[in-house]
């Protein structure tokens, strides 16, 4: 497993910014960049705030059938309601999940926000049960937070 370098990652990110990296550009990054730590990190998703629907920018990963999520719906959904991140242990405990495919047994959902205004969030599958502890968490909060200065 490849060490959680968040640092790592938010300063590729501003360098790519520097040299004009677009806002597509820097969200993939992001997505490959996280799920390179390797497991738990299976798929990782890059959601934009768009009025009241969350919609997928990038991703690293599986494909996922949801482009489009409203807010409320499902844990991504959930996470900019409540103005929380979500982590979700067991997804199959969870009645409000939206399964983008059977291998998927924990859920990570850290909103990307600017103050106290959301701009989206990094969904992150893993086909491990309780994939994701606080280090985890906080790794990719680091990653949110210096995507929130560039976007």
């Amino acid at each position: 497993m490849t060490p959680l370098d968040a640092r790592g990652v938010v300063r590729a990110l501003r360098a790519a910014h520097l040299h004009d990296a677009d806002r597509s550009g820097l969200l993939r990054m992001a997505c490959e960049r996280i799920r390179g730590w390797g497991g738990p990190f299976t798929s990782v998703y890059a959601y934009m705030l768009h009025g009241d629907d969350l919609v997928l920018e990038a991703f690293a990963g599986r494909e996922t059938p949801h482009t489009r999520i409203a807010v409320g719906t499902g844990v991504c959904g959930t996470a900019v309601a409540s103005g929380a991140d979500q982590n979700v242990p067991d997804v199959s405990a969870a009645a409000h999940y939206l399964a983008c495919n059977t291998f998927t047994r924990s859920e990570l959902v850290v909103l990307i926000r600017r103050g106290p205004t959301i701009l989206g969030q990094i969904d992150i599958d893993s086909d491990v049960p309780e994939g994701f502890g606080p280090a985890e968490h906080a790794a990719v909060r680091e990653v949110a937070d210096g995507l929130a200065v560039l976007l």
